[in-house]
């Protein structure tokens, strides 16, 4: 029954600015992608400049597309379906204006930031304490804004995807704040309170959850929203809506350490994520089969509706990645796919596939909503769907092969126990022509990205109407028939209570990873004595984290036979127990360097960031020409090895008073090793080339 009192205007302006920043956003993310996976095809893509190196533009992408074109979608989304869902506007227009100009502003300073090779170099987490901060109030604003709307709905049960965006909402503010606890060294350089194995495990508890948090809960929530809308059908089962939600949030957090299998991380932390990770498979299906059940009787929409096909493909992508991702965090597969291309077709199945196509789907949905018309051509809709579907498949399975291939060649063995392939750069030039492919596969998408703009300015270029006064339509959920109300049922009406159990229900599996995980020093053998880096070493590391190098090399050994061959005896716990942020690596495009110290003499390591060629022939390596060129900031030591001091590090009065002098010492015997040896340049001491050098030989030279 219709009833004009249950109209009202809402604040669907914001909807627009954030559909306006994640088609935006997101053409740029998918570009800055592409010119990644060519630096990867062909190396001379980097073009010797030194803020557009791979090692700066791969987080620059993965920032990009996680957070300017997810992030902006979840928010454009969630602020269109909870107005509806609460039947009333957002509680305040002002904050909502905050939380967008406030979050662009974020994404512009990582646009900035990181390209200058300012990062933390922790995966998903690159971004300095400034941002981070930024991250956190913004973050604030938009929760207060979203919790204060939903006290004051006007709809008395909470339905199923605001269950999704509490648990997004929560989640996200504890990983973030967790994660980013560190020592201000400058204004953009920081040093986090965890080392080593504890920085390990935190920081997986945070990425993998991010993926969780960020790209699943709040995409099954607008799942759950969109599709019912789109193809005006109830959802398939309130019970497994349940299961699905409760499972999910629960389970999900206890899987980071799926991420560190076969590493020195003790057994019981990695059978700890590996059990979890499996469990993960049984909500994650139950919830893509109740989405995909929605259409039941509607399949015929399929053929004609080109935003059911976009919603439909994105579920069956969620379903892809849910089993995949399960199976990987099984010891033996990981053992194969760990470090190889892989884990990269894994990921962006999922986010090309399942958050792409769902966000393609939605803001198909939207526009002609929010402009009162139709959508230009649904035709050109039909052909974004097929080319961007071919794109993701062309990406997907060309990384899948070089996944496989790498992770065949790593562990091939011979009769005589010698590797078949000692080589590493053998396993590089043999997949290069599918770096090829994929970045075809990577231009198909970006082609459909762009149709679609095209598509949707038509679209709102052809509209009549710029404001709607839009009907309060009820949501298509578990509708009450007289009978006595269920106990999940009552608790939909208690925001606040559902909130609480929500937190709780994340916090069970945090506490149990993260609290073990800052005792971790109990698992160091104190006979084996490591030393801090020296100043110079310090600087050097500084710089290689810099470079973004840690994106392509790891430090850590496994304990895997085929790794121990290759690269040494396996790590251990102490190694890195100094190491702020430790380095594990999540890719290995080069080989491992957790024992690359002593192992070349200086002039090699001076000839090969100059030119990798020159001393490895098929290397895909940029070339890093300014390492020879500025200098090491030397008056900036003294700082860092205080904030190294009050964090555990044991450095003493004198080397942390002294660090500037100490460490020009150690530069200049290094500088006069070099010209000994060949090299030539002018004031070498001072040059960034020689701290990466001391870096680099201390590395597995740290035994007292």
């Amino acid at each position: 029954m219709k009833n004009d009192s249950l109209k009202s205007y809402y604040d669907d302006v914001i909807v627009r600015y954030f559909i306006y920043a994640t088609l935006t956003w997101g053409v740029i993310a998918f570009i800055v992608g592409l010119w990644a996976a060519l630096q990867l095809a062909f190396w001379k893509f980097n073009f010797d400049l030194e803020w557009l190196t791979f090692g700066r533009m791969r987080p620059l992408h993965t920032n990009a597309a996680i957070f300017a074109f997810g992030g902006n979608a979840i928010f454009a989304g969630i602020y269109h379906s909870t107005q509806r869902l609460c039947k009333t506007r957002m509680y305040s227009d002002f904050l909502s204006k905050i939380h967008f100009w406030g979050w662009q502003a974020i994404i512009v300073g990582a646009a900035i930031t990181l390209p200058l090779g300012l990062s933390q170099s922790k995966e998903y987490a690159e971004l300095e304490w400034p941002l981070d901060i930024g991250i956190a109030l913004i973050w604030v604003i938009f929760a207060y804004n979203f919790f204060a709307t939903l006290l004051r709905r006007k709809e008395k049960h909470i339905y199923v995807a605001i269950w999704f965006y509490i648990a997004t909402i929560i989640t996200v503010a504890v990983l973030h704040i967790v994660n980013s606890i560190e020592i201000p060294v400058s204004l953009f350089k920081s040093y986090p309170v965890y080392a080593g194995i504890q920085d390990a495990m935190v920081q997986w508890w945070y990425g993998h959850n991010a993926v969780a948090f960020f790209l699943t809960t709040p995409f099954l929530g607008l799942m759950y929203y969109y599709i019912p809308k789109a193809a005006n059908r109830p959802v398939y089962s309130y019970r497994l809506s349940i299961v699905h939600f409760w499972a999910l949030i629960f389970i999900y957090i206890w899987a980071g350490p799926h991420h560190l299998l076969n590493t020195s991380l003790p057994d019981w932390a990695q059978n700890l994520g590996m059990i979890f990770s499996v469990m993960l498979w049984a909500p994650s299906w139950g919830g893509m089969i109740n989405g995909l059940l929605t259409l039941r009787g509607s399949w015929h929409l399929l053929r004609t509706e080109p935003v059911i096909k976009f919603l439909v493909t994105a579920v069956t992508f969620y379903g892809m990645s849910t089993f995949e991702g399960p199976l990987l965090s099984i010891k033996s597969v990981s053992a194969l796919g760990h470090y190889t291309d892989w884990i990269i077709a894994h990921v962006h199945g999922g986010t090309l596939g399942w958050n792409g196509f769902l966000t393609f789907g939605m803001i198909y949905y939207l526009i002609p909503k929010l402009f009162d018309t139709k959508l230009y051509s649904k035709k050109l809709a039909t052909v974004h769907f097929w080319v961007g579907l071919f794109g993701i498949l062309t990406y997907y399975l060309s990384m899948w092969a070089a996944g496989i291939t790498q992770g065949l060649m790593w562990q091939a063995i011979d009769a005589s126990g010698k590797l078949v392939y000692p080589e590493f750069i053998d396993t590089v030039t043999r997949i290069v022509p599918l770096y090829m492919v994929r970045a075809l596969g990577g231009s198909l998408y970006i082609v459909g990205a762009l149709i679609m703009v095209y598509n949707l300015f038509k679209t709102i270029k052809g509209s009549a109407h710029g404001a709607i006064k839009v009907p309060v339509a009820a949501p298509f959920e578990h509708r009450e028939t007289g009978e006595k109300e269920t106990i999940h049922r009552k608790l939909e009406g208690m925001a606040v209570t559902f909130s609480v159990l929500s937190f709780i229900a994340i916090a069970v599996g945090s506490a149990i990873e993260i609290i073990p995980t800052l005792s971790m020093h109990e698992y160091i053998r104190t006979e084996a004595e490591i030393r801090p880096y020296s100043p110079l070493e310090l600087a050097g590391r500084d710089i290689y984290i810099r470079e973004g190098c840690y994106t392509c090399h790891s430090q850590m050994i496994r304990k895997l036979p085929f790794d121990v061959l290759r690269f040494g005896k396996a790590s251990t716990i102490e190694e890195s127990m100094y190491d702020r942020p430790f380095q594990w690596g999540s890719k290995r495009t080069g080989p491992d360097l957790s024992r690359v110290g002593k192992r070349y003499p200086h002039l090699w390591h001076f000839r090969h960031m100059l030119n990798p060629r020159d001393v490895i022939e098929g290397s895909i390596m940029p070339n890093y020409p300014w390492l020879y060129t500025k200098n090491t900031e030397f008056h900036s030591l003294r700082r860092k090895l205080s904030v190294m001091s009050q964090l555990g590090v044991p450095y003493h009065e004198k080397e942390v008073a002294e660090a500037d002098r100490l460490a020009e010492m150690e530069a200049m015997v290094i500088a006069n090793e070099l010209k000994e040896q060949g090299a030539r340049g002018e004031h070498l001491e001072q040059k960034e080339i020689v701290a990466l050098i001391a870096y680099l030989q201390a590395l597995g030279q740290l035994k007292k």
